[in-house]
């Protein structure tokens, strides 16, 4: 069974309600695909870039949060170019 099939086996019929511009917009870009699975590929390829865009939050948070321990860095980082330059 191929990956195509296993995934069409997979599936559950849901119902949403969309705007009218959208499904005009999911038709004209659905090319040769039904417009369920544009729908589909849209909806995965939002949550990746969902996914993505908290990532590069969680590291702006983790990365600005300390300014204090920026003598510390400093330090790792002069002697990580030491160890560069020894090899």
């Amino acid at each position: 069974m191929t990956i195509q099939a296993r995934r069409a086996a997979a599936k559950k019929t849901r119902s949403f309600s969309l705007d009218p511009d959208l499904l005009s917009e999911i038709e004209r870009t659905k090319g040769d695909v039904s417009a369920s699975e544009r729908v589909s590929q849209l909806l995965e390829y939002a949550l990746e870039m969902e996914r993505k865009a908290g990532l590069c939050k969680e590291a702006a948070r983790f990365f600005g949060r300390n300014t204090e321990d920026r003598a510390e860095r400093e330090a790792f980082q002069r002697a990580s170019l030491r160890a560069w330059e020894r090899e």
